[in-house]
């Protein structure tokens, strides 16, 4: 039987923070591209609208592939397509190929996501949410270290030297290639996994509807809030740019912080209960965004981001949970395509934006996390139920 095994789960992790490495800086590298075949922003979206559905939106299918039959060669896999798509960028000689490549970059991101949960699972025991946010946390390091590391190689090597970022998948598909026997998931395992029970497919079917709305709702108000802060205190306060930098990053490190502690505290109070009170938390505390300045200001941005993103281990594992028989596809509806929806969403707000301005667009951000919390007031989640399915399954 597998129980809580921190050295797979850093190994996973680490793979996680590679893939989303190539995710986060996507989007920095955007201008350089830009710059270097004439392109206009609306083309520079499509290129940013393509990763998103490659590497969000198709998650599920990845994950039914993986639910088939035991797929771990997706692991380096993914690693590798990610990594070289993105790192031949600089050799796309037309659009056309920048979109090819985006999306082979993309499809290895999906790759990786839905088979990295599902092992994960294998190696958390009764810790559930815990163990998980240990591979989660991987994925936040990545986004936030992508831009980091490309633009550093731009300014001092040139966009041509992009290529280097290689070095990172290579380093990891040759150590899990030389450690598979360690990540590898007993057989036995797998079967019971596959199977597990949930006591009503009807209700686990609404439930997971639900945890999906909630998902969105989180994503749209982090996605929301990653965009329309630097417009904020940019340009309607006409604020220190840097300023307005040094909240979106405090915001998005609360959330690295918050991925690891707040699923200790969920696996403890209950899952459905850690969901509830983020939503309720991050309603009270987002009108103090608008009102604080100075430090107070920085350590509301904290606290919110921690609160908010506390719950991303937390929604996996319910999906899980819900779904015990097909982990590959629970694994990519509440970590790929939920999150993906989500971002699009994103689009609403700059409509807002455009008519009523940029305060009403943060005003509307404000009452997410309100929708949010009436949705999850309904959800039915029979814990107790699953857990000891789950348990069954796994022998813990």
């Amino acid at each position: 039987m597998s129980r809580f095994n921190f050295k797979v789960l850093l190994l996973l992790s680490t793979g996680h923070m590679v893939v989303d490495t190539f995710q986060g800086a996507l989007p920095a590298v955007l201008p350089f591209l830009k710059d270097n075949m004439n392109l206009s922003y609306t083309l520079t979206g499509v290129i940013l609208i393509m990763a998103n559905i490659t590497s969000s939106i198709i998650q599920p299918a990845f994950g039914l592939l993986s639910d088939k039959k035991e797929k771990a060669f997706l692991l380096p896999l993914g690693a590798f397509l990610a990594g070289a798509g993105f790192c031949l960028l600089p050799l796309a000689g037309n659009f056309s190929l920048v979109m090819l490549l985006v999306a082979i970059s993309g499809i290895g991101i999906a790759c990786y996501h839905p088979e990295g949960f599902k092992t994960a699972r294998f190696f958390t025991g009764q810790r559930m949410a815990t163990g998980m946010s240990v591979f989660s946390v991987g994925g936040n390091a990545g986004v936030a270290l992508g831009p980091i590391v490309a633009l550093s190689i731009i300014h001092y090597r040139g966009f041509s030297s992009l290529s280097w970022m290689a070095v990172l998948p290579l380093f990891f598909v040759t150590a899990i290639i030389l450690l598979r026997r360690t990540v590898a998931v007993p057989s036995s395992e797998t079967h019971s996994a596959l199977k597990a029970k949930t006591g009503s497919s009807k209700a686990a079917y609404q439930a997971l509807f639900i945890i999906i709305c909630a998902i969105v709702i989180r994503t749209w108000i982090t996605y929301g809030l990653m965009t329309y802060i630097p417009f904020y205190y940019i340009n309607y306060l006409k604020g220190d740019p840097v300023f307005a930098g040094e909240l979106v990053s405090l915001f998005l490190i609360g959330g690295t912080v918050g991925t690891l502690a707040g699923s200790p505290l969920a696996d403890r109070w209950g899952h459905r209960f850690w969901l509830r009170f983020s939503m309720l938390s991050c309603t009270l505390l987002f009108p103090f965004i608008l009102w604080l300045q100075g430090l107070a200001l920085f350590a509301v941005v904290i606290l919110f981001g921690l609160i908010l993103i506390s719950t991303f281990s937390v929604t996996v594992v319910m999906g899980q949970n819900l779904f015990p028989h097909n982990l590959g596809v629970a694994s990519g509806v509440v970590a790929g395509f939920a999150i993906g929806a989500g971002g699009i969403g994103v689009t609403l707000l700059g409509v807002v934006a455009d008519h009523f301005g940029v305060p009403v667009a943060m005003k509307c951000i404000g009452v997410l996390p309100v929708a949010g919390f009436l949705v999850t007031m309904i959800l039915r989640y029979p814990v107790a139920e699953q857990v000891k399915d789950i348990r069954s399954a796994v022998g813990d």
